[in-house]
């Protein structure tokens, strides 16, 4: 795939090829992993039967960077987990469904802790080594027990290869209706990068970051100042770019480690591996989201900079009326430019255009004649274009937008019954 790009448009460096790989996390040598049903999931949407909790292992504490939701109301693991990652290195992640331990107060804390505390024991290392991730109902007090009662067993049942990453994959499932991997070989002269990816999330996805839970892992050698600053920007172009429902979460978080076993790498390498893993990534949450019939590749072009393209496609993918049009396949460009307008970003009406796919419905930011049957036919497809030109300069930014469905509906609003 030499000089191509992801539907975020970041372009792969020149001379550069991405190579996908089979495996998923397995993909990247030495990680081993376990999964096991322990009763932490409550749900009407899961078997009780499948796993709710996984463990992660690399085998040594390695360079890690850490990026979390921007929600005010901070889930306590997102909180302990920035505060293990800065610590030092790490080892192990330890990742429950099904409960996502926010809005717990101070037993909340105690209880990540002790997540992270009972599975370094049974690993033989830091409890500071140890990143916990939740993900689930807000507001229920874990059953933190059942978990550190299960992580000797967990330790004990470490594997390697695909078959035990799928299932790590498979435990971190919460309204998700498949799991998530994918991983990535990034050659560039005589260098090359492994990265490699799982990620979970469905709903409360909102571009700020969104609402999921990811761990990312290469085994390019970096310090753990350059990894924070390559995963920033990876998930500012990825994941912090998606929308199913524009429902910010409390429990986000982005992982990276950095195995280190390849060496020391191009940088421009790894971030292409890391943006191609994300990217897909990202990609699989929308087309997995609750409810989702279809997807838009909302491009919005000619902006000034990329943080005001980026502002405008964020008040689109909210825009319930916009999301519903798509749903219906309605080419109600309409609603796109009521969106924007309503939003705090400037921007001039009279100079925006609209395009479905190759069929442009407002130039100007008036109405032109259009092939109404053409732009609906084009809008009935699994995964359409919409590009936005605001005409005032050449910076853009690419989201993923999911429609709104009554699919959606009947997931949410039975979530907890």
């Amino acid at each position: 795939m030499s000089g191509a790009t992801s539907w975020t448009g970041a372009p792969i460096p020149s001379g550069t090829t991405v190579e996908h790989l089979d495996g998923g996390l397995a993909a990247i040598d030495g990680l081993r992993f376990a999964a096991a049903a322990v009763g932490v999931r409550d749900s009407a949407h899961r078997d009780p039967a499948d796993p709710d909790l996984a463990l992660l292992d690399v085998g040594v504490p390695v360079p890690a960077a850490i990026v979390t939701t921007t929600n005010r109301v901070l889930a306590a693991p997102c909180r302990v987990g920035v505060e293990h990652v800065t610590a030092g290195p790490t080892r192990a992640v330890i990742v429950n469904s099904g409960n996502a331990n926010a809005c717990t107060g101070a037993q909340g804390l105690a209880d990540a802790r002790d997540m992270a505390a009972a599975t370094a024991a049974a690993l033989g290392c830091a409890p500071e080594a140890v990143v916990p991730m939740s993900t689930g109902v807000i507001g229920v007090p874990l059953p933190v027990d059942r978990i550190t009662d299960a992580a000797p067993r967990l330790a004990a049942g470490l594997a390697g290869g695909p078959e035990a990453a799928g299932t790590l994959a498979r435990a971190m499932m919460t309204t998700d209706t498949r799991p998530k991997q994918t991983a990535v070989r990034v050659r560039g002269g005589p260098s090359a990068v492994t990265v490699a990816g799982v990620a979970k999330g469905a709903g409360m996805i909102e571009p700020a970051m969104a609402t999921m839970l990811s761990v990312l892992v290469t085994d390019a050698e970096l310090d753990a100042t350059t990894a924070q600053q390559l995963l920033r920007a990876c998930v500012d172009r990825t994941f912090n770019r998606i929308s199913v429902d524009s429902c910010g979460s409390t429990n986000d978080t982005v992982l990276l480690l950095a195995t280190g076993t390849a060496g020391p790498l191009p940088l421009e390498l790894v971030a292409a591996g890391l943006d191609a893993v994300a990217a897909d990534l990202a990609h699989r949450i929308v087309s997995d989201g609750e409810g989702v019939t279809r997807i838009a590749r909302l491009h919005v072009a000619g902006a000034p900079d990329v943080a005001t393209a980026h502002r405008l496609g964020r008040a689109v993918a909210a825009s319930a009326l916009f999301r519903t049009a798509l749903h219906g396949s309605d080419p109600n460009w309409g609603r796109i430019l009521a969106a924007m307008g309503a939003s705090e970003t400037p921007f001039d009406p009279d100079r925006v255009r609209v395009r479905f796919g190759d069929v442009t419905v407002c130039d100007g930011g008036t109405a032109v004649p259009y092939d109404h049957d053409a732009a609906v036919a084009l809008l009935r497809a699994e995964e359409v274009d919409v590009e936005v030109d605001l005409g005032l300069g050449d910076a853009a930014a690419t989201q993923l937008v999911a429609d709104l469905s009554a699919g959606y509906v009947h997931v949410n609003a039975e979530y907890t019954t």
